[in-house]
């Protein structure tokens, strides 16, 4: 393994850590019914049941992302639901949908990145 390969997979893991402590704090609060997060969900007009649903996700997303046979999975789950988390800024509660952008575009990164590994396993 070059050097050039072993800081690329350095920074890589360095990524997958860092979406997981976001995604996990996230996650966390909408679990934990953290008020802000309780109000936000509200004005979406879904119900509670979908800042719950939101939260699971993004927990199950933290998982995936931090083993390494389901990584990819985990960054293209987080990836869809910055999607989801964009829109809803833009069309449904306003305020800045910047953080989703960051974390959506290092989520796609991070998939892309990782996408060559389920096909080296499927092979093989």
């Amino acid at each position: 393994m070059t050097q050039t390969s072993k800081t690329s997979q350095r920074l890589l893991l360095g990524a997958r850590i860092l979406l997981a402590l976001a995604f996990g704090a996230a996650g966390a609060s909408k679990l934990a019914g953290v008020e802000q997060m309780v109000v936000l969900f509200e004005h979406v007009g879904f119900g509670q049941w979908f800042r719950i649903f939101t939260g699971a996700t993004e927990i199950v997303a933290v998982i995936l992302v931090l083993l390494p046979a389901t990584s990819f999975f985990g960054a293209l789950l987080m990836a869809v639901t910055m999607v989801g988390a964009i829109a809803t800024h833009l069309f449904l509660v306003g305020g800045s949908p910047a953080p989703a952008i960051v974390l959506g575009v290092l989520s796609a990164f991070v998939a892309y990145r990782l996408r060559l590994q389920v096909r080296q396993a499927n092979i093989a």
